[in-house]
């Protein structure tokens, strides 16, 4: 199914009418004519999440066709709309998720002009970043391309075959890579296998844990 076709589905169930839809996400019914028909070929994330709490579909059944449709899956399917919580992160640089340890609080005035939204409760400060290069780009299995948003979660548990952010002790930036564990050591490994694996020692540090992955049209 395609993404247009899974928004017409998602308002149709809704029971409301696409003016309703548009006041509710802030758009004007002309917007939601172009999701519905795809003539439409981007979805800003802030409208997705805005279109999912409207509807009561996840954000991600919408955008990509992934994961159960409906937050909380029942026996009828015309039960009652189950309200998407939408919660608000900032959009930071690569610099600033490699100094986030050494922040005195998680979001000091002025650190972002840029949120987007996600009904991620994170449990601890997160943040966004948008994906630079093609080094977790694979053209099998898991992959994730370049700008693409990933949402950071600081305090979920960064444990073996997860995707971690990670400041490595040479670079002020901080890098994207899955989390590995080969005989007992960790290592830092790129999706892409044209790139080159990372030892994971005691001078490198996890910033955070990617919890959610928002890809463009």
């Amino acid at each position: 199914m395609e993404r247009h076709e899974r928004i017409a589905q998602a308002i149709e169930l809704s029971g409301k009418k696409k003016g309703e839809i548009a006041a509710l996400c802030g758009v004007a019914n002309s917007a939601v004519t172009q999701w519905i028909s795809g003539e439409s070929k981007s979805l800003r994330p802030e409208n997705l999440y805005a279109l999912a709490k409207a509807t009561g579909f996840r954000a991600e059944w919408l955008a990509i066709g992934e994961g159960a449709p409906r937050q909380s899956p029942g026996t009828n399917i015309s039960e009652a709309r189950h309200q998407v919580e939408s919660y608000r992160y900032p959009v930071i640089s690569w610099v600033a998720a490699g100094a986030w340890a050494e922040a005195v609080e998680p979001y000091p005035a002025g650190y972002s002009d840029r949120y987007e939204f996600s009904e991620y409760d994170s449990k601890g400060p997160a943040f966004w970043l948008e994906v630079k290069g093609d080094s977790m780009t694979s053209s099998v299995g898991q992959s994730v391309t370049e700008g693409t948003l990933i949402l950071v979660d600081t305090e979920a548990e960064a444990a073996p075959g997860k995707l971690v952010i990670a400041k490595l002790p040479e670079s002020n930036e901080a890098t994207f890579k899955k989390l590995v564990n080969d005989g007992g050591r960790l290592y830092l490994k790129p999706l892409n296998p044209s790139y080159p694996i990372e030892v994971f020692d005691e001078r490198c540090r996890i910033v955070g844990v990617v919890v959610r992955a928002l890809q463009k049209f």
